[in-house]
This record gives C-alpha cells, sequence and structure tokens, in this order.
C-alpha cells in the first residue's frame, strides 16, 4: 500500500508566499482526470488553501484540485506525479480512461510584466499562492475545454452523414434511440461546462484581491477561454438542432406512416363491406 506524506508549508513560506526553493523555472501539468474529484479527505489534512483546494505535494510541489475532476500540479517530478495520481485514484468519480492535460512552463519576471512569453511560457512576477491559483483556474478551464472539444468534434463526425443523407437523398438511415443519445451528450455537456465548471466566471478570490485580476485577464485573453466556450456553445447548439430536426423528420415520417396504415385499413373495410353487399343483392 502507497502512503504519500504531504509537507507542512516551510515558516518562510507562510510568512512571505514564496515557493519551490527560489527557482526562476518551473513546470506545471494541468489534468482533467474525470467527472468529480471528491475533495473531503484532502480537505481534513495538511492545506495551504480551501478555495481552491491547494496542498503540498511531492518533495517541493504544489497542487491544486478542482471539484469538477480538473487538477494541476507545479514542480512535480513524474515519480512525483504518477505517485501523487495514483493517490488520487479512490477520489475520482467517472475517471477517464485517457485523461486530457496541458503542459506549461513559468518563469519569474524581472521587469513586472507578467503574461504569456513568445515561446509560450507564463511570465510571473512572484511564485505566490495566489498568483499560483489565478494560473490553475486558467489551466483547469483549458484543459476541460480541451476535452469537450474534442467530444464535440466526434460528435459532428457522426453526425455529419446523417444530415449529409437528408440533404443528398432526402431520407435518413437514423434511429431516434442514436439521435437522442446525440441531444442527450450536448446537454450533458452544456451543464458540466456552464453548471461545475463555470466557464467564463471570474474566480471568487478577485474579489479579494483586485491587484490580480490584470494577471487573470491577460492569461484568459492568451489561452482564449472565452472564445473557445462560446464557439464550444455555438456547436452544442448546431448539435442540438440538427439531431432535434434529424427526430423531428424522422417521427413525421412514423406518423405518415401510421396515417397510411389508417387509410389502408379503411380502404380495406369499404372493399369488405362492398363484398358484403353484392353477396346480399
Amino acid at each position: 500500500m502507497l502512503f504519500i506524506v504531504y509537507p507542512m508549508p516551510r515558516a518562510e513560506e507562510r510568512m512571505h508566499g514564496q515557493f519551490f526553493d527560489g527557482k526562476e523555472s518551473i513546470l506545471v501539468r494541468s489534468l482533467f482526470l474525470g467527472e468529480r474529484i471528491d475533495l473531503r479527505a484532502l480537505e481534513a489534512g495538511n492545506r495551504l488553501s480551501i478555495s481552491p483546494l491547494t496542498i503540498a505535494a511531492g518533495e517541493n510541489g504544489r497542487a491544486v484540485l478542482m471539484r469538477y475532476g480538473a487538477v494541476v500540479l507545479f514542480n512535480l517530478s513524474p515519480m512525483e506525479e504518477a505517485a501523487f495520481l495514483s493517490h488520487l485514484t479512490s477520489m475520482i468519480r467517472g475517471p477517464f480512461a485517457e485523461p486530457e492535460y496541458e503542459e506549461v512552463e513559468i518563469r519569474l519576471t524581472r521587469d513586472g510584466a507578467e503574461g504569456i512569453d513568445h515561446d509560450g511560457a507564463v511570465l510571473l512576477s512572484e511564485f505566490t499562492l495566489e498568483r499560483l491559483q489565478i494560473l490553475a483556474y486558467i489551466l483547469a478551464e483549458s484543459v476541460v475545454l480541451a476535452h469537450y472539444e474534442e467530444n464535440v468534434a466526434q460528435v459532428f463526425d457522426r453526425i455529419e452523414p446523417l444530415a449529409a443523407d437528408l440533404k443528398f437523398k432526402g431520407r435518413g438511415r437514423f434511429a431516434d434511440r442514436e439521435l437522442l443519445l446525440h441531444i442527450g451528450q450536448t446537454l450533458l455537456i452544456q451543464h458540466n461546462t456552464v453548471g461545475r465548471v463555470e466557464v467564463g466566471e471570474k474566480p471568487e478570490m478577485l474579489w479579494e484581491r483586485p491587484d490580480l485580476e490584470r494577471l487573470y485577464g491577460r492569461l484568459e485573453d492568451e489561452y482564449e477561454l472565452r472564445e473557445r466556450h462560446r464557439a464550444l456553445e455555438r456547436k452544442l447548439d448546431l448539435i442540438s438542432r440538427t439531431a432535434q430536426t434529424l427526430l423531428d423528420v424522422l417521427q413525421a415520417k412514423r406518423t405518415l406512416r401510421v396515417e397510411w396504415y389508417i387509410v389502408i385499413l379503411i380502404l380495406v373495410e369499404i372493399i369488405l363491406m362492398l363484398y358484403e353487399m353484392f353477396f346480399r343483392m
């Protein structure tokens, strides 16, 4: 059995908020592990912050965990990351077979210009808890969007031939169950991105630290979170409307078929009545 002991923050870290033993740059990985993470066990232990939950991890790393299934790891070696994720396994609800992940380097900048460098690295003036949490919010939302963007692309690939059949052949080879599955999947994605993840909503901590709003805005713009979310919403709406239209066509065909059955039954009844009248005469 594997036991992981999370070290307590050192006194100088608690006082000054500086992490990572004076390093100038560290590696950050964000992962979307599953539909939800049960954080109650971790909240009861040593933690640096509760919202979002931030804890020490590895020898000199930090982890920010989101209830909606994302985790952002700072300064963990591959072995430390594997051990940490293994420890989280029992807490993940609805784990993904192949979790989406993103990786970025963050560096200290001496000129105070925080944002994204020309090579894609994130520049921070200090490695403080609040700045790491701001970055964690951005990276967590980005990896969630990447996951659902891939899902939506797969749904597009499945539903496009159905629409093409309707356009070129005037009929479809689709079933109501399949169409309902597409509609249900789009609704679930919308529920997860808007309800759970709250993509596009600013973190509550900015109300207490308005000085960090500029950093959040720059990172949000660089990762194009709002644009990606709007594009995802448009695609989901298109999928939903397409599936609904195809479902309406399918139901209309069934209704027409039932009407023909009724007409045929009426004709049969008329023929039987005429037959009886003929033989009675």
